[in-house]
Formats: C-alpha cells, sequence, structure tokens
C-alpha cells in the first residue's frame, strides 16, 4: 500500500469524523478535502492521486446534473400545484407520524422500483413538506424514511437504480448471463417490506426531532382574510376538514357567510358550497397557504382588475404610516387597487384581526395589509412615504393552477420516456426542465432559485474524493484483504464481499463501489470453482443499499438540509437497516441463486 492510499484513508477517516461532529456543513467539509486531495497530488507530483481536470470533471457527471435539473422540474409541480393534486388524492392528511409512514413509505417503494431514485425523492419532498407543515410534523421524522424507502424499492427491479444496470451490463460482458427485470425482487422486496417494518416500528424512537414543529407563536399578527368558495372548484361538497381547512398552523375558520346566513363556530362536518364566503383569522404563512390552495378565491374583486397575470404577481407586507392620503378612508372608498396597483386580500391591527369586511375596512396608521401585487410594487413603495414598512413574502406567486395537468403529463413522459428506453435519465429530466420553462409551469427565475447548489456540491465533491480513494489503491487494497481473510467458504465469502461492497458504498459512491469489487469477487468465485451470480446479487443489493451514511447516495443528501439532520441520524437509523438487509440477503441469495 502506497503512501498515497494511506494518506486517503486517513482523509476518508477525518472527513467521516468532522461530518460526525458537525465541524462545518458537509458542503464545506467534503470540497475542502477534495482541494487538500488536489493540492498534495499536485504538490508532490503523484501520479496515483488525480489531477486537478481529472477531480472537477466529476463536477459534470450525469448524475450530478440529472439532481439539479430535477430540482427545475420539481419547481414546476409546485408552481401549478400539481403536488397538491397528488397529495389529496393518494395521500391525504395523515393524523400522526404513523399513519404519514404509513401512507408515504408504501407508494414511494412502489414508484423506486420502477424509476430512478432520484426523481422519485424529489417528486416527495414538497409532499412531505406540505404535510408536516399541515400536521406539525417534524420532518425529521419522515424525510430520510422516505429516502431509505426509495432506495430499497429501486432494488426490487432491473431499472430501479443505474447500480442495477451497471452490474447487469458487466454480468452480460463476463458470463452472457444478466439479470431479468424482475429477478432482483427475490431478495429486493422481502428486504423492502422488513425496512418498511422496522421504520414503522423503530424510526420515532431512533429519529429526534432535529427540526420542532412550526411555532405558532413566531408571528404575533394575526390577519383577517376572506376567502371564497370557486364555483365548480374541487371544494365543492367536501366538509371543511376534508377540504384541509382546519389543519393549517396558525389559522382558523371564523365564520362562514352563506347568501344572507352567517355560520358561526363553523364544524368540521360543515359541507362546502359554491359562492361561500369564508373569514379566516391566522398568521401570515397559513394566509399564504390559502392564496395557493386549488378551489378557494380571494374574495376581493379587485385582483381581476389588476393589470398583471397571476404567475408575475406575489404578496407583499406593507405597514401603512401617518402619512398615507388614504388614512380615514374605507379600502373601497380609498380605490386602493386603483391608487396603488394592489389589491388587499388580508389585513391585522395590533396584531389582532379587524371586524370588518376587506373592502369596509378604515385605513388607520399602523395597519398592517398583505397585498398582491407585482414585485416593482416593493421598489416604487419602499421609500414612499404612505408605508413605514414594505416587504416581499417568501414563495408567495399564486399557483398556476390551469398548468396543472401540463405539469403531470410532462412528469409522467419524463418518467415513461426513461422506463421504456427512449431516453436515458439526463436527456429525460433536461427534455422536461425544459418543457416546464416553454409551458410557463415555472418561471427562469424561480428555477434559478430552486437549485440547491450546496447539495450539487456535496456529489461533486463526493465523486472526485471517490475516484482518489480508487487511483490511489486504498479501495483494492482494504477489499483485497478483507475478502482474503473470509478464507474458502463460499458463503463467508459472499458475506465478506456484501460488507466490503456496503463499506465503500457508505462512503464512496454506489456506483464506484458495485465496479469496484465486482473483478475482486469475480476472481474469488473462479478461484473457489463457484457460480458467481450469488456474488452479483450480492453487489448489486449492497452497493445501493448503505444508509448509514448521507455521502452515500445522493438522495440522502437532497434531504439533509429539509430534515435538519446531523450525520450521527444516519448513523442511529441506517446501521439497523444496513444490519437488516445484510442478514436478509446473505441468508436469501445462496438459497436462491446456488454457488
Amino acid at each position: 500500500m502506497g503512501w498515497e492510499a494511506i494518506f486517503v484513508i486517513g482523509l476518508i477517516v477525518f472527513l467521516i469524523v468532522a461530518l460526525a461532529k458537525d465541524f462545518a456543513t458537509p458542503d464545506v467539509l467534503t470540497l475542502s478535502c477534495l482541494t487538500l486531495i488536489i493540492f498534495v497530488g499536485e504538490l508532490f507530483g503523484s501520479e496515483k492521486l488525480p489531477k486537478p481536470a481529472e477531480a472537477i470533471k466529476e463536477f459534470g457527471n450525469s448524475g450530478l446534473i440529472t439532481v439539479g435539473v430535477l430540482f427545475v422540474v420539481v419547481t414546476g409541480l409546485i408552481q401549478t400545484g400539481a403536488m397538491n393534486l397528488f397529495t389529496q388524492k393518494f395521500i391525504g392528511l395523515p393524523t400522526s407520524v404513523l399513519s404519514a409512514q404509513l401512507r408515504l413509505l408504501f407508494p414511494v417503494v412502489g414508484f423506486s422500483a420502477l424509476l430512478n431514485n432520484t426523481p422519485v425523492v424529489a417528486m416527495f419532498v414538497p409532499v412531505v413538506h406540505d404535510i408536516c407543515k399541515k400536521t406539525r410534523i417534524s420532518p425529521s421524522k419522515l424525510y430520510l424514511p422516505v429516502a431509505y424507502m426509495a432506495t430499497a424499492g429501486g432494488v426490487c427491479t432491473l431499472i430501479g437504480t443505474s447500480t442495477n444496470l451497471i452490474v447487469h451490463g458487466m454480468l452480460l460482458t463476463e458470463t452472457n448471463r444478466g439479470f431479468t427485470m424482475f429477478e432482483l425482487g427475490l431478495v429486493g422486496i422481502p428486504c423492502a417490506i422488513l425496512s418498511i417494518g422496522f421504520i414503522l416500528l423503530y424510526s420515532r424512537v431512533l429519529l429526534p426531532d432535529r427540526i420542532p414543529a412550526i411555532s405558532l407563536g413566531d408571528d404575533p399578527r394575526q390577519y383577517s382574510v376572506e376567502m371564497i368558495v370557486q364555483r365548480d372548484g374541487p371544494l365543492v361538497g367536501q366538509s371543511v376538514e376534508h377540504a384541509g381547512l382546519r389543519h393549517l398552523p396558525g389559522l382558523y375558520l371564523a365564520e362562514i357567510e352563506r347568501g344572507q346566513e352567517i355560520l358561526p363556530a363553523v364544524g368540521p362536518r360543515e359541507k362546502l358550497h359554491a359562492d361561500d364566503r369564508l373569514i379566516f383569522v391566522g398568521v401570515l404563512d397559513s394566509v399564504v397557504d390559502l392564496r395557493k390552495m386549488r378551489g378557494l378565491l380571494p374574495a376581493t374583486n379587485q385582483l381581476f382588475k389588476l393589470e398583471t397575470a397571476d404567475s408575475q404577481r406575489c404578496l407583499i407586507e406593507a405597514v401603512v404610516s401617518d402619512r398615507c392620503p388614504l388614512i380615514g378612508k374605507s379600502i373601497r372608498e380609498g380605490k386602493f387597487r386603483t391608487v396603488y396597483n394592489a389589491a388587499v386580500i388580508a389585513a391585522a391591527r395590533s396584531g389582532r384581526r379587524i371586524e370588518s369586511k376587506i373592502g369596509d375596512i378604515v385605513l388607520q396608521s399602523g395597519d398592517t395589509l398583505l397585498l398582491e401585487s407585482t414585485p416593482e410594487f416593493i421598489t416604487k413603495q419602499r421609500n414612499s412615504s404612505d408605508f413605514f414598512l414594505v416587504s416581499g413574502v417568501e414563495n408567495s406567486t399564486p399557483p398556476r393552477f390551469d398548468r396543472a395537468w401540463i405539469a403531470l403529463s410532462i412528469l409522467i413522459a419524463m418518467v415513461l420516456s426513461v422506463s421504456v428506453g427512449v431516453f436515458d435519465m439526463v436527456t429525460a429530466s433536461l427534455t422536461a426542465a425544459g418543457l416546464m420553462l416553454l409551458t410557463k409551469c415555472c418561471t427562469a427565475m424561480e428555477a434559478r432559485q430552486s437549485i440547491d447548489w450546496s447539495v450539487l456540491i456535496v456529489i461533486g465533491a463526493s465523486l472526485g474524493i471517490g475516484m482518489a480513494i480508487q487511483d490511489s489503491g486504498a479501495a483494492k487494497a482494504i477489499a483485497t484483504q478483507m475478502i482474503s481473510l473470509a478464507g474458502e467458504k463460499p458463503w463467508v465469502v459472499l458475506g465478506v464481499v456484501y460488507i466490503v461492497t456496503l463499506l465503500l458504498t457508505e462512503i464512496i459512491t454506489n456506483n464506484a463501489a458495485a465496479v469496484l469489487v465486482f473483478s475482486i469477487a469475480l476472481e474469488a468465485a473462479n478461484t473457489l470453482g463457484v457460480q458467481f451470480m450469488p456474488f452479483a446479487v450480492a453487489i448489486t443489493v449492497a452497493a445501493s443499499a448503505g444508509f448509514a451514511s448521507p455521502i452515500g447516495y445522493q438522495t440522502y443528501l437532497m434531504v439533509y438540509g429539509p430534515g435538519g439532520y446531523r450525520f450521527s441520524d444516519y448513523i442511529r437509523l441506517g446501521v439497523p437497516l444496513d444490519i437488516l438487509f445484510m442478514v436478509t440477503s446473505v441468508t436469501l441469495i445462496p438459497m436462491i441463486w446456488s454457488f
């Protein structure tokens, strides 16, 4: 073992410890380690450490590009409200962590068996976010289980992950016999079922509440907002509870106006009628959610008179100053919309609701108004004497509901084109992202803002580090030594092959781990005089089923931030899952594929 291998192994140990101790963010740590590898290689002129051009070329890796582009695809689904269609019809609104996991994990396994894991996790990130926000479930209880079950589902079919296809291709080359479409499911399905059972039983204990449930005390303002049930909309005929109007945090339905009738203290089973006027009182975030809910429209008719399209508007908070010319006049009398080209959606006074309809509110100094207008309003009025304070509300553009089915059609087309082999994942995702922009399911600015660059940096740097582990000879030295210790017992060698592949998967990429161990395991099988297929299956499963490290698989990095996780959380839940997968696989594989 050369000094390069020893150096890289030491650096990987440091990286794992640094991630576990949260010395810095994952993107800073991984990029720093890659930089150090490049620096040392150039300083000593080593041929066994990647050159700068080789190390950074992994930032153009197809998997990394796919992840980045899928952020745009998901943005199109979010901005059109398409994901709400999915959650309302298939997931619903769970009432507990167990209920949420039951409703999420089985669909995730099913989807990921037929799709690449990355788009499946990307699809479910906004779904989980919506569930957590409405039910106050800590995101840490759901994001990682979803990512893990996407991995478990990917082991069930040939097209579930890219690793399966890579091993399949190498098998064809070496033995002229690859995997059939559902052959891996003979071991993958039992593993997935047992993993779901384990997560349902123990994840609530093993995963702490890293991000607290939404605190209703964070926002002292209590807005009063009026919404109308859209005629022929999806909420007509639904109960208040089934429509999801009782589960928005910090918001309550004060009353319903139905023609000349007023229904106070509305019960959860009250049916909604077309043109019902709903009076809500609550905090800003939930008022914004109301504006994004399919089937509800702001009660003010001033929105229809605004000069700009919905997709170009946003919500804005403005505090009325004592110099505002409309003080002492109602919003309707003062012609607020005409004067400012902005419609008042909600209002608050001294942190409390105002007992009037929006149009009848007589403005006073210090009133806080929630407006719908264009970003130009912020630029124009920020330094105006009419308002003390003007600020935009993040992610408040009204959804483009008329394009929801367009966005869903683009997603389905992307999935089908990859499944039947018309396009590879990169081509399909790039095309889908382009169509999202062309059909105006999302804007270019929304697309740019949606990309999580820290995730992409971690993936790119991790791929570069994986290249150094391979090129330096560190991985081969470790793998060869561990397999040689197993002796000449095929079952023991199979177990060691699984463990070696798993360990490499946890610290480098799954594809690199599979490629590296494949040739070593093939030589071991030939030496023992046994069939290679059991070893190929073990490599395939182990290369995908590394759960104990966030850098082992790109989908685990996608949920690292949203779930508020620490490195230790992956170890706490991932190590038992690693053991469960390993024991199940090493037990079943020789029974199905004989030596």
